[in-house]
């Protein structure tokens, strides 16, 4: 009695979520404030022109575009998650100092122009196509051209 319980209950979430997962477009004026801030600090002068809400089943993740086609992702706590741009630098506040240190330091005047916060730290990939892998610390991992 108690397996046939548990497999329905395992059922009814599974179900629950694959409803309230999805995505869809919204309206830039609709994408929360605290992201709508994030984009004007960092990226002055750049719009949102194109935003996707993911729904989640404990909240909210989007994704937005900017008018120079920067590409954000932000995860359920409005915190951005992955920044990638082919036409400008990441804005070095969002790089943590051991990257911009070991970026600045091995290729000057090499800008990051994605940033992606991952479980075992962030990736990295340079105007010029290498990716670099470095943990939390900011410890170069590994490097891919």
């Amino acid at each position: 009695m108690k397996q046939k319980f548990l497999l329905i209950t395992v059922a009814l979430v599974g179900m629950l979520s694959l409803v309230a997962c999805g995505d869809q477009v919204v309206a830039p004026t609709q994408v929360p404030q605290e992201i709508q801030l994030f984009v004007q600090q960092n990226f002055p002068n750049q719009a949102i022109t194109y935003a996707e809400k993911d729904l989640e089943l404990f909240g909210s993740k989007y994704d937005v575009v900017l008018a120079n086609g920067t590409q954000i992702s932000f995860d359920t706590d409005k915190v951005w998650d992955k920044i990638n741009s082919q036409t400008m630098a990441v804005p070095a506040s969002l790089v943590p100092a051991p990257i911009a240190t070991y970026v600045n330091t091995n290729f000057p005047s090499v800008a990051i122009y994605k940033l992606d916060k991952e479980r075992f730290g962030y990736e990295v990939e340079l105007a010029n196509g290498l990716e670099l892998k470095f943990n939390k610390q900011g410890v170069l991992m590994e490097m891919d051209d």
